[in-house]
């Protein structure tokens, strides 16, 4: 007889409507960005947004897709670590990429 594991899918936490929040400027790739978290009731980080001050083009749809990225993968319990871990970092362990940059100043304003 053969086992059979299942794996369910992991629930993904919802934010509450009203939620509290923080802005971080970041500069990447030589551009200004704000950085917004939101944060569920208990302290834990549940969302971000991140947008260019130069509106239009390619690097503001960037900043979207990875924020959207970022917030999916805490709102089903990714560890920010993991993340982290998971993105691109150079020999010296600098972000690559804009998700990476912002996965790094959440990092540092969380401890």
């Amino acid at each position: 007889m053969n086992d059979v594991t299942i794996l369910l899918p992991a629930a993904r936490r919802r934010l509450p409507q009203r939620r509290a929040s923080t802005t971080f400027e970041l500069n990447f790739w030589g551009q200004s960005f704000a950085v917004g978290i939101g944060y569920y009731p208990d302290g834990l980080i549940g969302e971000v947004f991140v947008s260019a001050h130069k509106i239009g083009g390619q690097t503001e749809v960037l900043a979207w897709d990875a924020a959207i990225l970022i917030s999916i993968a805490l709102q089903f319990g990714a560890p920010l670590e993991t993340i982290q871990h998971a993105l691109t970092r150079g020999e010296r362990g600098e972000p690559l990429s804009l998700a990476a940059a912002v996965v790094g100043l959440i990092m540092e304003v969380r401890s």
